[in-house]
Formats: structure tokens, sequence, C-alpha cells
């Protein structure tokens, strides 16, 4: 992995690190000469005309300036370098960045090409296909029987419309305040677990099937067939 210009990234250091150099020497140099020249002015300042002041401060001043331009040169130099170092810095970023993740790519699609993948895969299926069967057959029973009855079409006539076996709970806040396995299955127009008494739809072809009583406005078990409020919306539409 190579990056763009990092080959010449030390000489290039190099070179404004000799400019810095020599800036900084030049301006230590004319601070030398810029205490003399004070000095030998307030010595002889009283021996001098004024034209001679003038000029001998005006020269003092220019000095200065002179030194402050190598001041500001040495800065501008710095930070030049340092955003040189910068940009390189965030180009090798990106460079590794990308080359972990083409790292990875490779090896994932290794793995799965490889025969240990290939058996890992297959034994991961086989596992997630019997976990899914054994939920399916705990599902089913959980399903009353004559709800197995009404789907297995048999010529007698089966009451759908009774109280569930689903497990007894006193309120249905008390259901909902405790953890709940995300595998169990949910019911109802709430779409929560089975609590307390609920009762079947009539209606073989019902997505739902099974719904709290207060969910549906219902305190005792109704006569006769019962459908759940979709489903009754269903049939007016028929």
């Amino acid at each position: 992995m190579t990056v763009k210009g990092l080959e010449s990234l030390p000489a290039e250091m190099q070179r404004n690190f000799n400019l810095m150099r020599d800036l900084d020497q030049r301006s230590q140099d004319l601070m030398k000469k810029i205490d003399k020249a004070a000095s030998d002015y307030l010595n002889k300042v009283r021996h001098m005309s004024p034209e001679k002041r003038t000029n001998t401060l005006n020269q003092i001043e220019s000095m200065f300036s002179k030194s402050r331009e190598y001041g500001d040169d040495k800065v501008s130099l710095a930070m030049q370098t340092y955003e040189m170092v910068d940009k390189h810095i965030r180009k090798l970023d990106a460079e590794l960045a990308r080359f972990e993740a083409d790292l990875k790519d490779k090896t994932t699609v290794r793995k799965k090409d490889s025969p240990e993948g290939k058996t890992l895969g297959k034994k991961k299926n086989e596992k997630d296909k019997k976990k899914r069967k054994s939920n399916k057959e705990e599902f089913e029973d959980e399903i009353p029987k004559k709800k197995k009855k009404k789907n297995a079409k048999t010529e007698e006539e089966v009451e759908i419309g009774s109280i569930s076996p689903f497990p007894l709970t006193t309120h249905p806040s008390d259901v909902l305040d405790m953890p709940v396995d995300p595998n169990e299955p949910t019911y109802c127009l709430c779409n929560q677990v089975s609590y307390g008494e609920m009762i079947g739809c009539d209606n073989p072809d019902c997505p739902i099937e099974w719904f709290h009583f207060a969910c549906v406005q219902l305190k005792t078990k109704p006569k006769g067939k019962w459908f759940c409020p979709r489903c009754q919306e269903e049939r007016k539409k028929k």
C-alpha cells in the first residue's frame, strides 16, 4: 500500500526546516544590529543634528520591519509544513481504511468458499431449521384442539367462540410489565402475548384468531358464533 507523494514528504520537510533555520539566523543577526544601532544612537543623540537623528531612527525602524518579515515568513513555513504532514496523514488513514475493508471482504469470501465454511454454513442452516420446527411444534401445542379441528375442515361443525386455555393472569398490566420471550407468539388487536380470558374468531381465515376479552369489549363468553371486529367489517362488505 503506497500513497502518492509520500516519498517526497521527507525531502520537502527538510527543505522547509532549512529555510526556517536560515530565517531564524537572519532574524537573530538583524536583532544584534538593531541593539548596536540603538545603543549608538542613545550614546550620540545629544551630539546629533535633528536630521541625523531622524535618519538613524528610520534605519532602526526599517531593521525592525525586516526582522518582523523574517518572523512572519518563518511562521508561514511552519504552517505550510504542518498542513503538508496533516494532508499525508489523512491520505494514509483513508488508504488504511480501504485496505482493511478489502482484506475483510477477501477473508469473508475465502471462508465461504472453503470446505470448512461450507460445512459450518450447512450446520447452521440445519440448526435454524430444527429451531424453527421446534418453535412451530410448541406453538401448535398452545393452539386449542377446537381450533385445530376447524383448520382441518372436518364435516363436524365446531364452535370456536369459546374461552381460550391460555394461562390466566390477574390483570393485563401485569403481563405487560413482565419480561417477554421474543419467540413467544402474539395475539389480538394489541399484538401482545396470551393472558387472561381469550376468545377465538369463528372466521377460519382470520389472520389474528385469538383475542383478549378486554380488547374486544367482552366480559363473558357470547352465545353462538363470534367474529372479531375486523372480520365483522369484512363480512359487512361482502
